[in-house]
């Protein structure tokens, strides 16, 4: 795979892989400072837990990753322990921002790579944020707007909040 530079790549696929770097954020913020006990915790019966929520991400990643090459099979994965779902998180995110950084065509348009898997990772990544409340492990509140996220930034180490409050 051939990297592109940004007016090559186009407008769409700059979208997507800021959408990656924003997961990158958000999720990194979700799950950092977070301990093996969290992983497990479970607010009800029928409610997944952190790491099943994690785990689930990952498989959308791989997913999207399928998809962009026109493969629309689903393969769910067993959670691994939470450090290493984590560490999975993150190389997703980047096998996947190289893959949008490439000069190879997407079998699907963006948008329906956007509206389905990153949409739902998105949305999982609430839930994890959600269950930290739940399990008495809050993370501060922020206003994302102001965040330094920026395409290509999609590992663990992201920047500080610029801006963030309870």
């Amino acid at each position: 795979m051939l990297p592109m530079n940004s007016s090559e790549a186009g407008p769409k696929r700059d979208l997507l892989r800021h959408a990656l770097a924003t997961l990158a954020y958000r999720g990194g913020k979700a799950v950092r400072d977070t301990q093996e006990s969290f992983a497990g915790f479970r607010a009800s019966e029928t409610s997944r837990t952190p790491v099943q929520l994690l785990a689930h991400i990952g498989d959308l990643l791989d997913w999207t990753m399928r998809l962009a090459d026109g493969k629309h099979d689903w393969h769910d994965s067993a959670p691994l322990v939470w450090e290493k779902e984590i560490e999975r998180f993150f190389a997703s995110l980047a096998a996947l921002d190289a893959r949008f950084a490439s000069a190879e065509p997407l079998a699907p348009p963006e948008e329906k790579i956007f509206q389905g898997p990153i949409a739902d990772a998105l949305t999982h990544v609430g839930q994890i944020v959600m269950l930290r409340r739940l399990a008495g492990v809050p993370m501060r509140s922020e206003n994302y707007f102001k965040a330094k996220i920026a395409a290509g930034e999609v590992g663990s180490s992201q920047a500080a909040p610029p801006f963030e409050f309870d």
